[in-house]
């Protein structure tokens, strides 16, 4: 059991799934139970806890048998409205799969896994709940970096709600010996299991597959095969409109219902850069954000192998390629009209509109979420002055020199690349060991970035900045006049546009200098800055910004004295919308 377990936050909106409340008046006793319960330390009436077993390719590889390493299947409740939801303890301890580990989470990795479920659910992106988060005076050793230097960290624990926590590595159990890895799954030769399973998954979360195809297994699961092949390609088109990189697409990470589980070295993008990585031990860039929709394709394609001989590779290849790469195009193009404030017309010239709105985003280092939602502030009739004040306001979403010299800056020896590129050319098997020609070409363009940027003063920057956004904004304008002459009443679509793009283009996302500093003060034992940033990010759109400010005035006046005496308080009094301080850029999640 864990020491004197208590609770950092409980998501209200999650709990409720399980018929779960706490008012105001029993809070105390309220958390004080699910401090107890979920912390693994009583076990539920009804609770049969079980680790799940599971397969994946990890980075491309097959790894073999892994497993529920640090989760704890309790059951499944039926909720209020009659829907059946698998409960789960993260952190709870050693499984059968927990290999060389101790089954347990740390307090960092717990915050985060927490808030960001429960900020993706808010977002209107399909995800695995969080219901709470708790914490102990039980502790473990461990290194952050993995560079030599362990630090004791407190044992804590998530419960997690899905309706299922099946993925696509459930179904590679059956994997005989891989070609590459030498590994096999743990079933081999088990079609019955796989039967069994797939009359499961189907039945259980695809009833409508189900009754249309109960006399026919091999349509049965080509209509599944189907119908998550379009989910996913939906999930990952979510994904990207909102900038978030998922850091760690195993098969073992890729959920059988389409949802976004395991969330490990995620991050949402700040500045826009489409090669953006955001878990610091993906050294190729195999999970970066503008591969993402390429590796889940992938995914999918292992996850038809571990379907045969139930569905022939044939059909799920034929249906891989007819339906992924369309539908994830047909939604990621539908949600960027939205958050264009593309109404009323579905031109075709709206993609290149997207893309280059991208590209002038890239150019000039602009901020992904902030620069989506100043735009639903730009008028189609602005005058010359209110055009100038609207620039001024996008300038500073755009990244300063300083910035971009953090972006920019070599992050290898000298002498170790010069090395390698003798050794490129001297001996490429032995090179291949060490790095790619990838990696190496982005060194040497990180170099000429950087000694270009030493040059730039920030005056230059801004006119050039200035002239980019400025062309883009004009064929914006343009697109947005043909929407109005479609339309009988300006004002109305005006209104329509406005309200389309605020609810579709958050102002609030789990940046990782807002987790970072949440984080920071629930080690020193304050709570409050997790609960805070829960209640901001349950409201993303515009309309948390009305609560959040009241709030954040009543809490200043309060806190003046307080956050004086304590740096971090200052730290995280910068607004949440804004875009990371430099400091953030040395944050680094593996």
């Amino acid at each position: 059991p864990l020491q004197n377990p208590r609770l950092v936050a409980m998501s209200l909106p999650a709990l409720a799934l399980l018929g779960l409340e706490a008012p105001a008046a029993e809070r105390e006793a309220a958390e004080a139970e699910a401090a107890l319960y979920f912390s693994g330390n009583r076990l539920l009436a009804g609770s049969e806890p079980a680790a799940h077993c599971y397969c994946g390719h990890q980075f491309g590889s097959f790894a073999g048998q892994l497993g529920d390493g640090a989760a704890m299947y309790l059951g499944e409740v039926l909720g209020p409205r009659g829907e059946r939801w698998e409960i789960q303890l993260k952190g709870a301890g050693l499984t059968p799969f927990s290999r060389q580990a101790d089954g347990r989470k740390v307090l960092r990795s717990s915050i985060r896994e927490f808030l960001c479920s429960e900020a993706m659910f808010h977002l209107g992106i399909p995800t695995t709940r969080a219901g709470t988060c708790v914490t102990s005076d039980s502790k473990v050793v461990r290194d952050i970096f993995y560079d030599g230097n362990p630090k004791s960290e407190r044992c804590t624990v998530v419960l997690r709600i899905a309706s299922t926590f099946i993925r696509f590595g459930s179904f590679e159990i059956f994997k005989p010996t891989d070609e590459y890895t030498g590994r096999k799954g743990p079933s081999v030769n088990r079609n019955d299991i796989r039967i069994q399973m797939l009359d499961y998954v189907i039945s259980t979360f695809y009833p409508e597959i189900q009754e249309a195809y109960s006399d026919n297994s091999v349509q049965r699961n080509a209509a599944f095969f189907k119908e998550i092949t379009k989910r996913t390609a939906r999930l990952v088109a979510e994904w990207q409109c909102v900038g978030f990189c998922h850091g760690v697409l195993n098969t073992d990470n890729m959920s059988i219902v389409g949802l976004t589980i395991d969330y490990g070295p995620f991050g949402f993008m700040d500045r826009y850069d489409p090669e953006h990585i955001c878990n610091g031990s993906d050294n190729t860039g195999r999970y970066a954000y503008n591969k993402q929709p390429e590796i889940c394709k992938w995914n999918l394609g292992k996850l038809a192998e571990a379907l045969v001989p139930e569905l022939p590779l044939e059909i799920s290849e034929l249906i891989l390629e007819e339906e992924y790469d369309a539908e994830f195009e047909k939604h990621y193009l539908q949600k960027m009209r939205k958050k264009l404030g593309l109404i009323q017309l579905e031109l075709e010239e709206d993609s290149k509109l997207v893309s280059e709105l991208l590209e002038t985003m890239h150019l000039t280092g602009g901020d992904f979420t902030n620069i989506f939602y100043l735009l639903s502030s730009f008028s189609v009739d602005s005058d010359p002055s209110e055009l100038e004040d609207f620039l001024e306001k996008l300038m500073g979403q755009c990244a300063s020199v300083e910035e971009l010299k953090v972006a920019f800056k070599p992050q290898m020896d000298p002498r170790q690349l010069s090395m390698m590129l003798m050794l490129a050319q001297s001996n490429p098997q032995l090179f291949a060991l060490f790095g790619t020609k990838a990696n190496i070409n982005k060194e040497l363009e990180r170099i000429e970035q950087f000694s270009k940027l030493q040059q730039l003063t920030a005056a230059d920057l801004l006119g050039r900045n200035k002239r980019h956004w400025k062309e883009w904004l004009e064929k914006y304008r343009g697109r947005l006049q043909k929407e109005i002459e479609h339309v009988s009443d300006a004002d109305a679509w005006n209104t329509d546009h406005v309200k389309v793009m605020n609810s579709n283009n958050p102002k609030y996302i789990l940046r990782n200098y807002i987790a970072q500093n949440a984080i920071e003060a629930a080690e020193n034992g304050d709570f409050s800055e997790v609960r805070n940033v829960l209640e901001l990010l349950e409201n993303p759109f515009q309309e948390a910004e009305v609560f959040r400010e009241v709030k954040e005035d009543a809490e200043e006046e309060g806190a003046t004295a307080t956050a004086a005496a304590c740096a971090q308080e200052t730290r995280s009094r910068l607004p949440y919308c804004s875009k990371p301080p430099l400091w953030a850029s040395e944050l680094c999640v593996t």
